[in-house]
């Protein structure tokens, strides 16, 4: 049979692996980092939001303020296309995409205004930009507020100076709403953070036109132009860069116990198992296995388990080999050694008849040495039957199902010299019913040949097994021979034929399909008892 062999390519360890996971644990917060600026994508649209609804409801007050003027003030000389009523409704939706709009440079600096303010107007101005100031404390948001020209009406500075080259106040200015994307400018943002997201130094401008209604049409009144920095996670996280720092560090401990307990329950217990296969593989069997200091996790304690199990039974496997080459030696050598001496016995008789150097055997003495030879031949034939016999019993095919009461009177018919009766319990065993037949047709002729004439059986329950006693009333046993029984090679009657191998087979029979022998205790009356432990079906 070809053994089976492992394909040869390349496989990661075990340790590489542990590796891999470690530092995929470690790369979790800097991928956390990507998934912040979605967050922040979303606080700049929400600042939008924020900042859309402000200007709406400045510009609503701007535009009634402007409405409600007689004589009208004047406005943009260009008309906006009026909605039709079902359009009335044209929510303004935020737009503003930190990951792949452009974030444009500072706000341009105010210039100087190239046309007049209107008196009007200027007052209007100052009054929704009065509005705007009690608002600032909570919105945060910084106002201005524009005339149709761009010129600046009302705010915290630059008041009279124009804005219309701004691009979202120009865009604003033509009657459509912009929003731009600005970097701000403060120089106080903490620098290493800053190259880390785009949203920590950046600044949201919106620029909402205020359309009022003319007799000749919807006009452009002015601009609300809005501003407010966005709330941003790493400006907390640089606040709190101690505490980052720290839970830095815990994840780097927590990282190195984890490497430490991989290292201790996994990779050390399997690399002392590698180790010891080595050892085994050099030294021999016959030493069995060294145990393990340590054997890390219960699959690792299992492993080990069944490892030194296996090698446990292949080291007491050789060793029953060796002793058992030995024996087998020694018993073939005896009759092959008689044979021998009277094949040349007959043999020199020939010869001896033939040079008239002696005188010839007489018959008795020729059957005499014929007869051991004859003798030694069904010795070694009987002893290799039971060679073949304890070959099958240590192989044998293993399951089945046999009931033990149909079994007992064919062992009956098999030895009718034998007044064989049955007790107890009836029961169904693992086993099949030529391997029942092999068992207890070992022990009733074993029996027979200690001078038994009566085999009494007798069936009960374990736990998980069948437990059957089988006492005769032959010889017994004696005390000095109680712990050799089961050896191989071991038998009282070598001078009538005597294997003993009887015995032996049936213990490996039994061990073979997870049962057991042992001797019990001899009755008064005399006899022998074995206990056999069979497996219940």
């Amino acid at each position: 049979m070809t053994p089976l062999r492992v394909r040869a390519k390349w496989r990661p360890s075990l340790g590489m692996i542990v590796v891999a996971v470690l530092l995929a644990v470690a790369a979790l917060p800097l991928a956390g980092l990507f998934f912040f600026r979605l967050y922040e994508n979303q606080l700049v649209r929400q600042t939008e939001a924020e900042l859309i609804a402000q200007a709406s409801v400045l510009a609503a007050a701007y535009a009634d303020a402007v409405e409600r003027l007689d004589p009208p003030p004047a406005l943009s000389p260009t008309a906006i296309t009026s909605l039709a009523p079902e359009e009335r409704f044209h929510p303004i939706e935020p737009a503003l995409d930190l990951t792949s709009d452009d974030v444009l440079g500072a706000r341009p600096a105010a210039v100087p205004a190239t046309a007049a303010v209107d008196p009007a107007l200027q007052t209007i101005g100052a009054q929704i930009y009065a509005i705007a100031q009690r608002a600032q404390d909570q919105m945060l948001a910084g106002v201005r507020v524009l005339d149709f020209n761009g010129t600046i009406l009302a705010g915290a500075e630059e008041v009279g100076l124009s804005l219309a080259g701004v691009p979202e106040v120009a865009g604003a200015l033509a009657g459509q709403y912009h929003a731009a994307l600005r970097i701000r400018r403060s120089q106080h943002e903490p620098p290493p953070l800053y190259s880390i997201s785009r949203g920590t130094g950046v600044r949201v401008f919106v620029a909402l036109p205020v359309i009022a209604h003319a007799q000749d049409g919807d006009r452009v009144a002015g601009v609300i132009y809005a501003s407010r920095t966005p709330n941003n996670i790493f400006r907390h996280l640089y606040g709190e860069r101690r505490k980052v720092a720290l839970a830095g560090g815990c994840i780097l401990a927590v990282i190195l116990i984890i490497a430490f307990v991989f290292s201790r329950t996994i990779t050390r217990p399997i690399h002392q198992l590698v180790r010891q296969t080595r050892e085994l593989g050099t030294r021999g069997l016959d030493e069995g296995p060294a145990d393990a200091p340590h054997y890390g996790t219960r699959e690792i304690a299992l492993l080990s388990q069944s490892f030194h199990d296996m090698a446990q039974r292949l080291s007491d496997r050789s060793r029953y080999i060796t002793t058992f080459a030995a024996h087998v030696s020694h018993e073939l050598k005896s009759p092959l050694t008689g044979i021998q001496g009277a094949a040349e016995l007959l043999r020199d008789d020939l010869e001896g008849e033939e040079a008239m150097d002696a005188g010839p055997m007489d018959t008795e003495q020729r059957r005499r040495f014929l007869g051991n030879i004859l003798a030694d031949t069904r010795r070694l034939t009987a002893l290799v039957q039971r060679l073949r016999d304890l070959a099958q019993a240590d192989n044998p095919v293993r399951g089945g199902r046999t009931s033990l009461a149909a079994a007992w009177p064919e062992l009956a018919a098999q030895f009718p010299g034998l007044a064989l009766t049955a007790g107890g319990e009836d029961a169904a065993v693992a086993m099949s019913a030529e391997n029942v037949m092999i068992l207890f047709g070992h022990l009733a002729d074993n029996a027979g040949r200690h001078g038994a004439t009566a085999l009494d059986i007798t069936v009960a329950f374990r736990d998980w097994a069948v437990v059957v006693t089988v006492a005769d009333n032959g010889r017994g046993i004696s005390p000095a021979n109680r712990d050799r029984v089961f050896d191989a090679f071991f038998t009282t009657r070598r001078d009538s034929g005597g294997t003993g191998m009887g015995l032996h087979i049936v213990q490996s029979l039994l061990r073979s399909h997870g049962g057991d022998i042992r001797l019990g205790d001899a009755p008064e009356s005399g006899g022998a008892v074995f206990e056999v432990t069979l497996p219940r079906a």
